[in-house]
């Protein structure tokens, strides 16, 4: 199992690179799942660790098989600075992501509100009267007619910068576009997204940077990580 890895910490912030298959936060129905706050609670003895009313000090969430950056606060002053920045917007994310199709135009926004599903509560869309929702574009490389199995396909390479936060809002606004992320079994559809599940075994979304400023020190910190070796082989499998 791979377990996440601490790229940064200080008395104040502890930032991490998420694993897939991890789900960020606690809940009955996560029982037997890998649970970074557990995890935190059982590996860190920081002042909100083993605090349940701050989340031990987890200031967003990932989606669970989404990999990449998690921030989290280790004091009770900068859980609330930290929230206090990305309900401002001033945190800013990049995202990678592999989505069926050929994007056009080769950068460009989404604007489009986002909220939970009547009909199906654990799911989200584009919605009117939902919660608005920015997603910016660029595409980093296009895969043209590749053979997958016994037809051709083509996929786009792209980074993405989240505006807001919403729940799965960049699974959401691309399978809006008709443009749905490889291997998303929530919204690519269960047949496209158990052919793709056959070269790319999990979600193609990685959390890659995240700038936001030290909830005391207010230095504008930033920090990466590169994409993840499953991601990577599925890419160079459409190389080939």
């Amino acid at each position: 199992m791979n377990y996440p890895k601490v790229i940064f910490e200080d008395d104040f912030v502890l930032v991490l690179d998420k694993p897939t298959g991890w789900v960020v936060d606690e809940a009955k129905s996560n029982k037997g799942m890998s649970v970074i706050q557990a995890w935190l609670r059982e590996k860190f003895d920081y002042e909100i660790a083993k605090d349940i009313k701050f989340r031990s000090g987890i200031v967003h969430r990932l989606d669970k098989e989404t990999s990449g950056i998690l921030i989290v606060a280790k004091t009770p002053n900068a859980f609330k600075n930290l929230q206090a920045q990305f309900k401002s917007r001033e945190v800013k994310k990049t995202y990678l992501a592999l989505v069926h199709g050929i994007v056009e135009p080769k950068e460009g926004k989404v604007i489009a509100s986002v909220g939970r599903l009547p009909w199906r509560r654990d799911r989200f869309g584009v919605l009117p009267g939902g919660r608005s929702a920015t997603t910016e574009y660029k595409a980093i490389k296009e895969y043209d007619n590749i053979r997958i199995g016994n037809k051709k396909e083509s996929f786009t390479f792209l980074e993405l910068y989240p505006k807001t936060g919403r729940t799965h809002q960049i699974r959401i606004h691309f399978k809006y576009l008709g443009h749905p992320i490889v291997s998303d079994e929530f919204y690519a559809g269960r047949k496209t997204a158990r052919n793709d599940r056959k070269w790319c075994p999990r979600l193609f979304l990685h959390a890659k940077s995240i700038s936001f400023k030290h909830p005391i020190s207010q230095k504008t910190l930033v920090f990466s990580t590169p994409l993840p070796s499953d991601l990577r082989i599925s890419l160079k499998t459409l190389d080939k």
